[in-house]
């Protein structure tokens, strides 16, 4: 019916309810242009992710489902504290609804991006 994210080879899977979204932060860059690096604990969450997970959609104020502008695979930009961190089998990821999200990035698969560790 709906897809399940399966956490690794794991025997867990989280199906996200309502408009809810699984995303999982990529990670930003650890150099500045100069070639410094910068140290885990002076940076900046990553604002953009990739959807592993959508919910059905919500309902209208008709009861009608209307589904999620999302799909799993898409690169999202959110806020730096959008959403509810959870931790599944050592990967973290954020759970929040498709409101939360800013924006789809076009162009760039998110799978061919470095993902948070």
């Amino acid at each position: 019916m709906f897809p399940l994210f399966r956490v690794k080879e794991m025997h867990m899977k989280l199906r996200p309810l309502h408009d809810r979204v699984i995303v999982k932060r990529l990670e930003n860059e650890t150099r500045t242009a100069s070639g410094i690096v910068i140290p885990d604990n002076a940076a900046e969450k990553p604002d953009q992710g990739e959807v592993l997970a959508v919910g059905p959609g919500r309902k209208s104020d008709k009861g009608e489902l209307i589904a999620l502008n999302v799909k799993v695979g898409d690169r999202v930009l959110f806020g730096k504290y959008s959403g509810q961190t959870v931790k599944v089998d050592g990967d973290e990821l954020l759970v929040m609804k498709e409101d939360d999200l800013f924006a789809v990035i076009e162009g760039a698969p998110a799978a061919s991006l470095k993902k948070a560790a």
